[in-house]
């Protein structure tokens, strides 16, 4: 079983900037896992995909209320994944989750395309 751990959330002004981590431990790894991604959740709304990356092709995947604001980077040989997070809005503010699987169709916005998850770092942006 790949364990998540996230960190590096916490509060920022809009318009700052903030850098999530998740890094996997325990569990075959490199045979279990192909794709990681970060989703987010408000509060009363349903979880959505921010952002995936495919290990090895080098395509990464982004919402469109995040594009040219985030950056989603993997280090298989860390079995690692971060997210930059710049030009910050309060909208962005919510619980972010890491998730890791393995994928062969390019639905990386699917929670159903991953089959790890960590307990998720919070993330509050003020305006």
């Amino acid at each position: 079983q790949v364990h998540l751990v996230e960190s590096g959330g916490g509060s920022a002004q809009a318009g700052g900037s903030l850098r999530l981590a998740c890094t996997a431990s325990g569990g075959n790894f490199r045979g279990s896992v192909n794709l990681m991604g970060w989703f987010r959740q408000a509060p009363g709304q349903e979880r959505e995909g921010v952002a995936a990356a495919y290990a090895g092709v080098g395509y990464t995947f982004y919402a469109d209320s995040v594009k040219g604001r985030f950056t989603i980077s993997l280090d298989i040989d860390k079995e690692a994944v971060y997210l930059q997070m710049d030009d910050l809005k309060p909208e962005d503010t919510a619980m972010y989750y890491c998730a890791a699987g393995w994928s062969y169709g390019t639905n990386w916005a699917n929670e159903l395309e991953y089959r790890f998850w960590g307990q998720g770092t919070q993330v509050t942006v003020s305006s």
